[in-house]
């Protein structure tokens, strides 16, 4: 019993191992400023291929994993410029930046 229980986990760890075999993760710079902006950016940021998100609003640094199979990382930037922020890969549009809430407009804050 004991080398089944040994056999199945050692099984399962390999296998794990192999679906994460095809998932890569990329970083990069993402401007906004609250926690609206967080989920903002991260709802944008989960298109297909796509497998985590997460943006940190003190260093506005984004970490995702992805299947690079499905996706690459100028199109997640993408994705996340056409919801209003600017990134490492693509800048928001004048129409995207605009639909984002007040609070939200990080480009005033930097001429402050």
């Amino acid at each position: 019993m004991k080398y089944i229980i040994t056999i199945f986990l050692a099984v399962v760890s390999i296998g794990s191992f192999a679906q994460n075999k095809d998932l890569d993760t990329t970083t990069f710079r993402v401007e906004g400023i609250c926690g609206m902006c967080q989920d903002r950016i991260e709802n944008a940021a989960y298109i297909k291929g796509v497998k985590k998100v997460s943006w940190d609003k003190e260093t506005k640094i984004m970490t995702a994993i992805y299947k690079p199979s499905k996706v690459t990382p100028q199109q997640i930037g993408q994705s996340v410029a056409d919801a209003g922020h600017d990134n490492d890969y693509a800048k928001a549009t004048p129409e995207a930046y605009s639909k984002i809430h007040d609070c939200c407009l990080y480009r005033e804050m930097e001429s402050h």
